[in-house]
């Protein structure tokens, strides 16, 4: 019964669609009238919007702001450093030779002119006394013939072959004393012993290390500043370092600075005296230099967050008359919570600190707190 029912209602629906189609101007008139209302809603919609974004570019956005005014700022460096002795040695032999007594304490410090390694010298000491017989024949020799010349007994040509003869006997005696004092290896200044190398009955030659002496109560430190830094490190000045091996920081003094930059790296090298009586510091040893010059009183600082990292370069956010302008800067050093500009803002100018996200190029802005870090 149901089904039709539905049957029929179906078929009316059916002859009314027909009966309609078959009237084209009616049809035609229904058509546009339903044009007309689906444009009027879209141009509704679209002044909506127009209306939406005028209002949104005229809302003004509330940001806390900062003041740029001179400020003290005394700018700090760190860069690594290599210590080094004040004097080091590797100790040779001048001449080759057998060692027969070593004198090396290992790790202890030793005084100038201690002997540290002799060498055998038996033939040295038998040549030296033949000659010094030799000498005392011919200096006999050359007085007699310093008599018979007086007396005209001989000529001047042979009293100078025989004086001749002293002269070079006594020269001879004098290289052979001289390889004698090279048998001696003694300490050229006083340091700390290095590690023994050799042992006794060793043969060595000039390029056998018998060991190392290193000044360790005085070091030198060498570092290198960037080339920026040239005109502002003087002789005297004072740099702060901190080593590994060391539980506290210490105090250097600059000493010289090098001739010329380094071309690979543009950089300048300098060398400071660092006093260690308590030898707790070794050459060799890596050092953290401080280095920290004069306060500038007129620097410009801004707090660190106003500043927008940008593909080339850096930007920060000036109020200026209600209006945002974005501005390129270039940054110096930077402390904790700051960062020095060099160049784009001015003494006075009013820095945009937070909201940076929100803010478009010539937003209206509204400062709702001023900062001051």
């Amino acid at each position: 019964m149901k089904k039709n029912r539905l049957i029929k209602v179906e078929q009316q629906i059916f002859t009314g669609i027909t009966s309609f189609m078959k009237k084209p101007k009616l049809f035609t008139l229904c058509i546009g009238c339903l044009t007309l209302l689906a444009c009027g809603d879209s141009n509704k919609g679209k002044n909506s919007n127009e209306k939406l974004g005028q209002n949104e570019k005229n809302k003004s956005i509330g940001v806390h702001a900062y003041i740029v005014k001179p400020e003290s700022f005394a700018e700090e460096i760190e860069v690594p450093g290599n210590v080094i002795a004040n004097e080091s040695v590797e100790i040779h032999p001048e001449m080759a030779g057998r060692i027969i007594a070593l004198n090396i304490q290992e790790g202890k410090t030793i005084e100038k002119g201690t002997l540290i390694a002799k060498l055998f010298d038996g033939d040295l000491v038998a040549q030296l006394k033949k000659l010094e017989v030799q000498l005392q024949l011919a200096q006999k020799t050359e007085e007699r013939q310093s008599q018979l010349l007086k007396a005209q007994g001989i000529s001047q040509q042979d009293y100078d072959i025989s004086l001749l003869q002293v002269n070079n006997l006594k020269a001879d005696i004098g290289i052979i004393k001289t390889n004698l004092d090279k048998t001696e290896i003694r300490a050229p200044f006083t340091g700390k012993m290095g590690l023994k190398n050799i042992s006794v009955g060793a043969y060595v030659t000039p390029a056998s290390v018998i060991t190392s002496i290193n000044q360790t109560n005085v070091l030198k430190v060498d570092f290198t500043v960037p080339e920026k830094y040239i005109g502002r490190i003087k002789e005297g000045q004072k740099v702060a370092l901190l080593t590994a091996g060391a539980s506290e920081q210490t105090t250097a003094t600059v000493i010289a600075t090098s001739s010329a930059v380094l071309e690979n790296s543009r950089s300048l090298q300098v060398r400071a005296l660092l006093n260690n009586p308590s030898k707790s510091i070794l050459p060799g040893s890596f050092a953290k230099v401080k280095i920290g010059f004069a306060p500038d009183l007129q620097s410009k600082l801004i707090p660190a967050q106003a500043i927008l990292p940008q593909a080339r370069g850096k930007k920060v956010i000036l109020y200026k008359n209600g209006i945002a302008i974005f501005q390129d800067i270039t940054t110096g050093v930077r402390s904790a919570e700051k960062v020095q500009i060099t160049e784009g803002i001015a003494l006075g100018d009013t820095v945009v600190v937070t909201g940076l996200m929100n803010v478009r190029p010539e937003s209206k802005l509204t400062i709702t707190k001023v900062v001051n870090p």
